[in-house]
């Protein structure tokens, strides 16, 4: 019995110390292999980049711009009823003293500062052109305090881009980058006059890129983070290597300064700008005369499109180069002249740069099927001043119809608003509920067309909703105010309201 017991605790101390050597093992293996690990850990950022190098070199380059604008106004006279304050000059036949008449038109400068940046020795220097507009008198002073009048060789208010010159040689320049190659996370440096205060540097990273803001169809947008504030525009953006990105243009603000979103020209743009404004003193683009959107995603199932990509044409102009090709509201625009169109904000910039009087194969989608239309370009003109004509009346208007399964009342428009919009007939909407309200539609809005094809009468509309399955959707084409899109109207499911 004791002879077994101790082989039985023999044994036992064995497998403890056979054990114990196995974790003494195993740990140091862990410990070993433990500094591998750590380096195929090490951190994707290093410390913090030092700018001091490249303000150095490159802020040389950058000016500031302040403008003079002469603004006539009448004098404003204190109200004295019916007292002539110069009724004893005018008693005696003297005249009224000079600068005195009252009402007499006056002029007021008003004055303005920016930022910009040379390029050319010789003294040719980008800023933006909201910087410059309307100016009388420009003056561009560098960092050497010495200052120079400028002159305006061309502004492209479409890009925001203005290119002036100024009377010096020898003077230092930037160096230009590529706006292509910059990538979202990169470091970038902004150096201006914010509010005036010469070659201020401020630094941020790039947020993103091709940004499409509103009323802005020709420039695909740097966003940063770096702080920008009025007197910023038109300076430079840097990437690390001291290369010009982009230029600060517009800032985003509920306060008038800065909030963490600034927007730059690419300078890729601006440089291709400031060609044509040295060479041309104007920019000469393309147009074909569509108006368009982007295609949300029941948009692209209704077109039996498989992806969002594409411009999708919401209206034709009379006449113009489109209409002449054979497109027609609905069709999705793919490709034009060999450039995929991504996006629908991708489109003017392609046309835009396309040279007037050329003809360029654009492909299409149309009845679910790809098609190529071939157009030629036409130019694009400056857009003319004046008002609009108003879109809508009040008077003579027709009785009002709901419409079955969508949540829409409807009237029809007038033969007198059917002329100043240049319809053929169309349905004004006067009530949106359920579906149609959830689609997005408004009151005012005038249903034109459904799907490529134009309505024709309320029966036309009242017979495709009525035919459309439950749960589906139907593209109707609308006229709001100016412009024409498509709404995608999601008719309720089988068994419940339209206006739920």
């Amino acid at each position: 019995m004791k002879h077994s017991l101790l082989t039985a605790l023999l044994i036992a101390g064995g497998l403890a110390a056979c054990t114990e050597a196995a974790n003494v093992e195993a740990a140091a293996k862990t410990v070993a292999v433990a500094p591998a690990v750590a380096a195929t850990a090490a951190p994707l950022v290093a410390g913090l980049p030092d700018f001091s190098a490249l303000v150095e070199r490159e802020g040389r380059a950058v000016v500031n711009i302040s403008t003079t604008q002469t603004i006539r106004a009448n004098r404003n006279q204190p109200d004295l009823g019916d007292e002539d304050p110069f009724e004893f000059f005018r008693r005696f036949g003297l005249p009224v003293p000079r600068g005195q008449q009252p009402n007499q038109p006056r002029e007021e400068k008003a004055q303005s500062l920016g930022s910009g940046f040379i390029i050319d020795a010789d003294g040719f220097v980008l800023t933006n052109a909201h910087v410059v507009a309307d100016a009388d008198e420009i003056t561009v002073k560098l960092i050497d305090k010495r200052e120079f009048k400028a002159k305006v060789i061309g502004s492209d208010a479409r890009t925001d881009v203005a290119l002036l010159k100024i009377e010096a040689k020898g003077l230092p320049t930037v160096d230009l980058g590529s706006s292509e190659r910059l990538k979202v996370g990169e470091w970038v440096v902004a150096i201006g006059s914010p509010f005036g205060l010469d070659n201020s540097v401020t630094a941020g990273i790039v947020s993103a890129k091709g940004r499409n803001l509103p009323d802005e169809n020709f420039v695909p947008f740097i966003q940063t983070d770096a702080a920008v504030n009025p007197g910023n525009s038109g300076g430079p953006l840097f990437n690390v290597r001291g290369e010009v990105v982009g230029i600060n243009s517009q800032i985003f603000s509920r306060s008038g300064g800065y909030m963490g979103l600034s927007f730059a020209i690419p300078i890729d743009t601006a440089i291709q700008i400031s060609e044509q404004l040295k060479s041309k003193g104007k920019v000469i683009r393309g147009r074909i005369g569509v108006g368009i959107q982007g295609l949300s995603d029941d948009l692209a199932r209704d077109f039996g499109l498989k992806t969002k990509k594409g411009a999708l044409v919401s209206n034709v102009e009379a006449d113009a180069p489109a209409a002449k090709a054979g497109f027609k509201a609905g069709d999705v625009i793919l490709k034009f002249n060999g450039a995929e169109v991504a996006e629908s904000s991708d489109l003017p910039r392609i046309v835009g740069a396309t040279k007037p009087g050329s003809t360029v194969p654009v492909e299409i989608w149309r009845d679910k099927a790809v098609k190529t239309l071939n157009v030629t370009v036409a130019e694009l003109e400056q857009p003319a001043d004046g008002r609009s004509a108003q879109r809508e009346r009040k008077n003579e208007q027709k009785s009002e119809t709901g419409v079955n399964k969508s949540g829409l009342t409807v009237r029809e428009l007038d033969a007198r608003a059917l002329k100043q919009l240049g319809l053929k007939f169309g349905l004004q909407v006067t009530q949106a509920q359920g579906a149609a309200a959830n689609a997005g539609i408004q009151q005012g809005d005038v249903i034109v067309g459904i799907g490529g094809e134009d309505l024709k009468s309320f029966a036309h509309l009242d017979e495709a909703l009525s035919k459309a399955r439950a749960g589906s959707s139907v593209p109707l084409r609308v006229r709001r105010g100016e412009a024409s899109l498509f709404i995608s109207l999601k008719l309720p499911e089988k068994g419940a309201k339209a206006d739920e």
